[in-house]
């Protein structure tokens, strides 16, 4: 199905979110996330501050992150586009190793992105919530990749596991050794896990 392109208000739009975003990232790492008020994210940008909840009406700390559909999106193609002998578990190792704190060696950018958000608790609890909206997709594409029914609690239980890691994990010391043993857990079970 072609997408149809954006119409003049939509790309406008679009324009407006993205910088608010960069203006708030910079200024986040700039000054502290606490010391940043949604005015001087809008006097950067050079809007009103009720014009800034009106492309972010989850307010400030959603100037961070995207609506979460890239993240959904891009989950769902790990588990449903792997390569062929790649478990689900192994698949969505994969995906999470690529992200935030388990990346081996990020960039400059990534490295303070991520400490930016595993610091700063409003930032760190809605990047949980955005995680955790994809609970109910997860869990029913991992079930149909299984072969099991879409009610299944263990598939849901699975999806809760693997979404709980970035909020469970990132401040570890450690964080990619971590993210391995709890997926060596979720793959092989206690007994199993080395």
């Amino acid at each position: 199905m072609p997408v149809e392109p954006l119409g003049r208000r939509e790309r406008k739009n679009a324009q407006v979110r993205r910088a608010l975003a960069e203006a708030a990232q910079r200024l986040f790492l700039e000054k502290g996330y606490d010391q940043v008020s949604v005015k001087q994210i809008a006097d950067a940008v050079d809007i009103s501050g009720p014009t800034v909840f009106k492309h972010v009406p989850d307010g400030k700390e959603a100037l961070m992150f995207d609506d979460g559909v890239e993240r959904r999106e891009s989950l769902l193609s790990a588990v449903r586009e792997r390569p062929a002998g790649l478990s689900v578990m192994a698949a969505l190792r994969e995906f999470m190793a690529g992200r935030g704190p388990f990346v081996a060696d990020p960039t400059t950018e990534v490295r303070e992105l991520t400490e930016l958000i595993v610091n700063t608790p409003a930032l760190r609890d809605y990047s949980r919530k955005l995680w955790i909206r994809c609970e109910g997709p997860l869990a029913e594409a991992i079930a149909t990749e299984l072969g099991r029914d879409p009610d299944d609690p263990t598939t849901r239980a699975v999806a809760r596991y693997v979404l709980e890691v970035p909020q469970f994990l990132s401040d570890e010391p450690d964080p990619r050794a971590s993210l391995d043993a709890v997926f060596d857990l979720l793959e092989h079970g206690v007994e199993g896990a080395p």
